[in-house]
């Protein structure tokens, strides 16, 4: 029997994840928040916007309507900016109603990667707090929306603390060309996606400001250092930041020129304003409101995260790069 999953966010990732899907095998339903997104799709069968040249084979129904889209599914993809997971989990759950449970309803599968700058919560923690009381998975990994809509090999992490429902997830989206990969620490892979994409900011900044490879290979490396620090102190294992969902999801987006944060990174170092850098975007860029959260959140914590507060320092407190770069050598270097 084929099995449904509905993806909710049609956005480069969100479409991405549904043509994946379909290439697996799965039948889905994309939804968008957006009626003229919703139509636009249904009238060209393809993402213009986003992911031009990437046709939405049979096996994708484009639905407008949110109850049509979640009902009797075996997964949903939570494909919603981080900023928007809370507002979206509440509506998914009310329309679910008596349908959830630790042993009924959908699998939800995260991939909002970023940490909750009031509350300072991960996306599951978020999706908790909003109400999900369903099983749910982490998806993770170096997994740039372009390459994947592509269908270019590519890798990513499926956490879950239940192995069987990991194991749903990894089945939903193999392919010949996409790799899953199964894991138990849900909270280093979720650090991990929120993390990196601060880091992938300032490695923006570096390449923005002309420096060399040296430069950015000392930037990544002690920011890895940095993702592992905060990830243990939450309770995750180190040995998660380096594998796919730490340093392999690090490189990619870091060092990609499809990267939504390098490219945030970039304009700063040209001098744009940060409204203007976000804008220029066109879509939303996590790593800038993700530094603003990891600021208050490792303060808290008691730990150490001078790459990611000089990203704060240059968004957030008037800071030129140059000086944010010149007080990050200025440090003492202590012992590695």
């Amino acid at each position: 029997m084929q099995e449904t999953v509905a993806v909710l966010g049609a956005g480069s990732w969100g479409t991405a994840l549904a043509l994946l899907l379909a290439r697996a095998g799965v039948s889905v339903r994309l939804w968008d928040r957006s009626a003229d997104q919703v139509e636009r799709l249904q009238e060209h069968r393809e993402n213009r916007q986003y992911l031009a040249g990437c046709p939405l084979p049979e096996t994708i129904e484009v639905v407008a309507d949110l109850t049509a889209a979640i009902d009797n599914v075996d997964g949903i993809v939570f494909a919603v900016p981080a900023g928007a997971l809370s507002q979206m989990t509440t509506q998914v759950v009310e329309l679910l109603n008596d349908n959830l449970g630790p042993h009924i309803g959908p699998v939800a599968v995260i991939v909002s990667k970023g940490i909750k700058v009031d509350s300072l919560l991960l996306p599951s923690a978020v999706m908790e707090r909003s109400g999900w009381t369903g099983r749910s998975v982490v998806l993770s990994g170096p997994n740039l929306a372009t390459e994947v809509a592509q269908d270019i090999p590519a890798a990513a992490v499926a956490a879950c603390h239940d192995v069987d429902t990991a194991a749903a997830v990894q089945r939903w989206f193999c392919t010949e060309r996409f790799r899953v990969y199964a894991s138990t620490d849900c909270i280093g892979v979720e650090v991990g996606g929120a993390v990196k994409n601060v880091l992938a900011v300032a490695a923006g900044i570096s390449d923005g400001l002309a420096f060399g490879d040296n430069t950015k290979a000392a930037l990544l490396t002690r920011g890895l250092v940095e993702m592992a620090r905060l990830g243990v102190a939450m309770g995750a294992s180190k040995d998660t930041f380096y594998g796919l969902s730490g340093v392999g999801d690090l490189l990619a987006t870091a060092g990609s020129r499809l990267s939504r944060n390098w490219r945030v990174g970039y304009a700063l170092a040209q001098g744009m304003p940060l409204t203007d850098a976000v804008a220029s975007i066109g879509q939303v860029a996590e790593g800038v409101e993700s530094s603003k959260a990891l600021r208050n959140l490792s303060k808290q914590l008691g730990v150490e995260m001078p790459v990611c507060d000089a990203v704060f320092a240059v968004c957030y407190e008037n800071v030129q790069p140059r000086e944010a770069v010149a007080r990050l050598m200025g440090r003492f270097a202590g012992i590695e």
